[in-house]
């Protein structure tokens, strides 16, 4: 499915601006119709998989408890 660079910048959650410089850089792949870049949503699949897989990571650090400290003293 080929998606124009509004329609990516929503998908994305980014700027439009952002979108068309990245194709300018060919650092997402995208077809010139004539009017418009067409960019297949399919690359994107991996990518936005990898941003849930480092979220849940996060969310599981930051809910474990903090170890106790093994060499605390208290000198009190």
């Amino acid at each position: 499915m080929y998606l124009s660079m509004k329609e990516t910048a929503n998908y994305l959650e980014m700027d439009q601006s952002i979108i068309r410089k990245l194709v300018l850089e060919q650092k997402i792949r995208a077809i010139y119709d004539g009017e418009d870049y067409l960019i297949n949503k399919d690359q994107f699949n991996d990518h936005l998989k990898q941003i849930e897989l480092y979220k849940e990571r996060i969310r599981e650090y930051l809910q474990e408890p903090i170890p106790e400290d093994i060499d605390v003293k208290d000198e009190d």
